[in-house]
């Protein structure tokens, strides 16, 4: 896979169009606000395009004929006009700042609504920095648009309308003359608007893609530093941060094109204006205040447009990160629950799995046909090869992933008929991986069941060992951890995970390598909390240490994703087949 397709740096721009209708669709939750804010607009640009009108009377009535008096006054009036205009000015761009921030924040509550329904499958497949990038760059794009960007276009589109109005009252003519050079900022902006987008579009994606790289390289500090590969780093990174670039670079030449094209434009039409006007005085007897007014309505005329162009890229890089939240919004979210799922009762915890088949990938089989069972109360070890298939049993039982053919059934019931709420609350899972929350160890573990009592957080970490190092942490059970535990060792973040299964007390326990990031003493103390917290319970083991599961009731050996021997340990080694060899290759 090339790099750029790696980190998303080709995605193609959707819809913009459509993509800007949806979003203006979330701005529409504030109608009433949004109402107030249309009326005080408009109040703005009357008192504007007033103020210009009284131009006309002004020059023929007072200064012209040298009435003072009667010129203060209507001078007072247009100060009076203008301050109304930019009252309101003001107090619609606050209104309008307060609609962004509430469209904004709606779009982030959404976005992470439908990220908690996603399956797990999107989260393997996608970076997660990419995803974190669509939290904050996309966003922020879109809220700068918003408070900025929405009042000035809102504006501008009325402004125009208005001025062009009253320039047709005042002069038909000269308004028809106005209109020539509108065909060609047409095209101008039909010629830039078609290359900009498809380069925003490509700039966010390119963002995002080296915001997941950084995100990569910072998690993995340590394995670049201990194997020395800080230059391929540095290398990869100028990829990545060039290909932004020259995005970036044409994304801002194009949209940047705009405005000077229109101002130019617009210059030319002043002048054409001012000399068609000039003009029409002389031999036609155009009055003067009127042809001062047409030429401040026409500097007004071409100042809307040139403000529709400044903006432009600000609305063209919100449209591109609004294309990538609607992406994680519109993504499929993990199947419904069939029609009549049911809701699991008290389980005794019998877990089977018969003739399972499943690929990640079509045509890419994982599991040929396995079948196994654990009784009630039973403790099952699966174990085999790297890539036999050993954690992906243990995401089909919850149902992050469900299986192409054959059935995995709980206490009889099939897990596909069983509301996945429900399943999931009669299991416990401790991945290899730990994974620890910003908050106290009181509430990291207290994360397996939210109204388990201090008691019960305290009696579950004695169970697994970890109560004894909690104790000498500086603030004990109300020590706070941050960055992913890493004020703590690998063991005992693993030993807070294991708690956080203990204190939820299910009746079925995943255990995928839970001991393989904790040193051999503490493996001893854990296993007997362990043992302690498997009695009575269905539990499932993966462990790459065979010596810890010589206890287990029942060894499965998985090989190639198929089940070639079970047995109890000494069974096992007596056989002398695969898991013999397995038990060996550990003393070698």
């Amino acid at each position: 896979m090339a790099r750029g397709e790696k980190y998303g740096l080709n995605e193609k721009p959707k819809n913009g169009r459509k993509t800007f209708l949806r979003l203006v669709s979330f701005v529409g939750h504030e109608k009433k606000m949004l109402a107030l804010v249309a009326v005080l607009i408009v109040i703005n640009i009357a008192c504007s395009l007033g103020g210009s009108y009284l131009l006309r009377p002004i020059i023929n009535d007072y200064i012209l004929p040298g009435n003072i008096p009667g010129l203060v006054r209507m001078l007072v009036i247009l100060a009076v006009v203008y301050l109304i205009g930019v009252a309101a000015n003001w107090i619609q761009a606050r209104m309008l700042n307060l609609v962004g921030q509430r469209t904004v924040l709606r779009l982030r509550i959404t976005m992470f609504s439908r990220m908690e329904t996603l399956p797990v499958a999107y989260f393997d497949g996608n970076q997660h920095g990419n995803i974190m990038s669509r939290y904050t760059n996309d966003i922020d794009r879109i809220s700068d648009a918003m408070t900025d960007s929405l009042a000035n276009m809102l504006s501008s589109i009325l402004t125009l309308v208005g001025t062009f109005v009253l320039m047709l009252v005042i002069s038909p003519l000269l308004t028809a003359i106005s209109l020539i050079t509108i065909p060609i900022m047409y095209l101008v902006a039909r010629f830039i608007v078609k290359r900009s987008r498809r380069y925003f579009s490509a700039q966010q994606a390119a963002l995002g893609g080296m915001n997941g790289y950084i995100e990569e390289m910072i998690s993995g500090q340590k394995v670049i530093k201990v194997f020395g590969q800080e230059e391929k780093v540095e290398s990869d990174f100028e990829v990545l941060n060039l290909d932004l670039n020259e995005k970036s670079k044409k994304a801002q030449f194009y949209s940047g094109m705009m405005m000077p094209a229109m101002q130019n434009l617009s210059t030319l039409n002043y002048v054409i204006i001012t000399i068609a006007g000039g003009l029409m005085a002389i031999f036609r007897g155009f009055d003067v205040g009127g042809l001062a007014a047409f030429l401040q309505y026409s500097r007004q005329f071409g100042r809307p447009i040139n403000e529709l162009a400044s903006i432009y890229n600000s609305i063209q890089a919100a449209i591109a990160g609004a294309e990538r939240i609607f992406n994680i919004i519109d993504s499929p979210a993990e199947p419904a629950d069939i029609e009549g799922a049911v809701t699991l009762p008290d389980t005794e915890g019998d877990v089977q799995m018969k003739d399972v088949v499943f690929g990640y990938e079509p045509g890419k089989i994982i599991l040929h046909g396995v079948s196994l069972r654990v009784a009630p109360g039973c403790k099952i070890a699966i174990v085999g090869s790297t890539g036999a298939g050993k954690t992906t049993i243990m995401n089909l039982l919850p149902r992050f992933y469900d299986i192409d053919s054959g059935q995995i059934t709980v206490d009889g019931c099939d897990i596909r008929a069983i509301r996945r709420s429900s399943l999931r609350r009669h299991m416990a899972m401790v991945l290899q991986d730990t994974h620890l929350f910003t908050g106290t160890v009181m509430e990291n573990i207290r994360f397996g069941r939210l109204d388990a009592t201090d008691q019960e957080v305290i009696d579950a970490a004695k169970l697994t060992a970890a109560h004894s190092f909690i104790r000498r942490l500086q603030h004990g059970y109300n020590t706070m951890l941050e960055n992913d535990g890493q004020n703590l060792s690998a063991g005992q973040r693993q030993l807070l995970n294991i708690a956080r299964a203990a204190v939820a007390d299910p009746p079925i326990l995943l255990l995928d390598e839970a001991t393989s990031n904790i040193d051999t003493r503490s493996e001893l103390l854990i296993q007997r909390g362990l043992d302690k917290l498997m009695e009575g319970r269905t539990s499932v083991i993966i462990a790459h240490r065979l010596s810890t599961i010589r206890n287990a009731d029942r060894i499965i050996v998985l090989e190639q994703g198929k089940v070639v021997e079970h047995g109890k340990h000494d069974e096992l080694i007596a056989r002398k087949g695969r898991y013999y060899a397995l038990y060996n290759q550990q003393f070698e």
